[in-house]
């Protein structure tokens, strides 16, 4: 543990704010050292050296966190926290206090903070009580944000979160929408494919055409082939009447081929042939049909090692790849788990007739430190769960299952548990979570829940 006034923080930059923070204390030098602090970790800081100069600032900028001290001449903190929430009743705030005493956190409680941290700072506890009032904050954001808004008020996709791996999704998916090329989705189960797929096709000009949706490993092979190009009358055993296909439903617009990693040999084939030529006959006929589809398929397969092995075509393969997208699993993208979780509380409690408003501290800090194997998909059946069991206006950890959060290590070629000492977990965690988060050092902090300099520090480290 280090004294805050003893640190010397180097410079860094960051691409986007994690929120805006007010300090305010008379101590010139503890509150320029907290304030270099905070905007190393990302966050957007202004301070103040009395509480009448903290009212003006915050009644001037829109701020997420105040952090005051307790002991200042004229308008102590306690003072100007009961001021401020009356004007902001949405602020959240955090007090500072050299005395550290029970009673002078339960005045600070009453009279509004949620927080409260001892002089002389320590960074490692500045760091997380700070990000934990924030993500309180965040997470109330968007909650009332969602309640705002009427259940039926859009029915356009939402994608929630906006980490480093997210925005670089987006980004992708702005690019290659309006385009007419092929699209395929990787990434694991739970990860959200369709949702990218719908996204996709939205914001392409085919947005007011049919999205048509086909799980391909739901059906035998004869089935597929008769779902995808369809069917003439008498074609098989049961085919009464002409039907037509998913490719001539989507006519205009885009067809969604999930788990396209499963389908046989011979549906490959055909498939192959639509891209390439543009058109197919139905099953048991002879008139050759053309659409004009968009093509996009999804897969938590690896095709390369599939293809590899023989099991899937190989220019099947790079027709489908013209455009790669991969959704990150929630692993890599943990700043992303508080906003998901609360857009899925309101979801779920719209649904359910609950009037539930936040999600308690303790829960909060479980669900952003557990790794998700089952990732959004996993997170909303725990948070519907959650919500169903919910009897107050808050979801509590009562309403967690009793089982969750356990979880195993799973040990690369590398690490193996026994067997690895901490230090080699550790930079092994870094690296890896440094690497898939594109070299981003404060979105590796946030995922790993250290700060930024200690990820700066451990990587010089591992270069010398």
């Amino acid at each position: 543990m280090q004294n805050l006034s003893a640190q010397k923080f180097p410079p860094a930059h960051y691409a986007a704010s994690r929120g805006r923070i007010l300090i305010v204390d008379d101590e010139v030098h503890a509150r320029e050292a907290l304030s270099t602090l905070l905007e190393e970790d990302g966050y957007e800081v202004r301070n103040a050296p009395d509480g009448f100069k903290a009212l003006g600032v915050l009644r001037e900028w829109e701020c997420d966190l105040l952090v005051t001290d307790l002991r200042m001449p004229v308008m102590d903190g306690l003072e100007l926290i009961k001021k401020a929430r009356v004007e902001f009743p949405k602020l959240t705030c955090v007090v500072m206090t050299a005395f550290g005493s029970v009673e002078n956190a339960v005045k600070a409680m009453k009279s509004g903070a949620e927080d409260y941290l001892s002089k002389p700072l320590n960074f490692d506890e500045v760091e997380l009580v700070i990000a934990r009032a924030m993500e309180r904050t965040q997470l109330r954001t968007e909650l009332d944000r969602l309640r705002q808004g009427s259940a039926g008020e859009t029915t356009k996709t939402q994608m929630i979160g906006n980490s480093m791996p997210m925005q670089k999704l987006k980004s992708m998916i702005d690019q290659v929408a309006t385009s007419r090329a092929t699209v395929l989705i990787t990434g694991e189960s739970g990860t959200g494919k369709e949702l990218v797929a719908r996204l996709v096709h939205e914001r392409s000009d085919r947005a007011d055409k049919p999205f048509v949706r086909l799980h391909c490993s739901a059906l035998a092979e004869t089935l597929l082939e008769s779902e995808l190009f369809g069917h003439e009358k008498g074609a098989f055993t049961g085919a009464a009447n002409q039907r037509k296909g998913r490719f001539e439903e989507a006519n205009g617009g885009t067809l969604f081929l999930d788990e396209i990693g499963e389908i046989s040999q011979s549906i490959q084939v055909k498939l192959l042939r639509f891209l390439q030529e543009r058109e197919f006959e139905r099953v048991g006929g002879n008139q050759t049909i053309s659409v004009d589809v968009r093509i996009i398929a999804a897969t938590n397969r690896d095709l390369e090692a599939e293809v590899r092995s023989g099991r899937f075509r190989e220019d099947l393969y790079y027709r489908l790849n013209v455009i790669h997208l991969n959704t990150p699993p929630l692993r890599v993208r943990r700043s992303d788990i508080a906003p998901l979780a609360s857009h899925l509380v309101a979801k779920h409690a719209r649904r359910n007739g609950k009037d539930i408003k936040e999600i308690s501290p303790e829960v909060l800090a479980t669900i952003c430190q557990y790794d998700w194997p089952g990732n959004v998909r996993e997170l909303e059946n725990t948070v519907e769960r959650a919500v169903v069991l919910a009897t107050g206006s808050r979801i509590e950890s009562s309403q967690l299952s009793d089982n969750f959060g356990q979880q195993h290590f799973v040990p690369n070629d590398e690490i193996r548990i026994p067997g690895s000492t901490l230090e080699d977990i550790e930079r092994y965690a870094i690296l890896e979570t440094y690497e898939a988060t594109g070299g981003n050092s404060a979105e590796t902090s946030r995922i790993l829940g250290i700060s930024v300099r200690k990820v700066q520090y451990k990587l010089k480290e591992y270069r010398d």
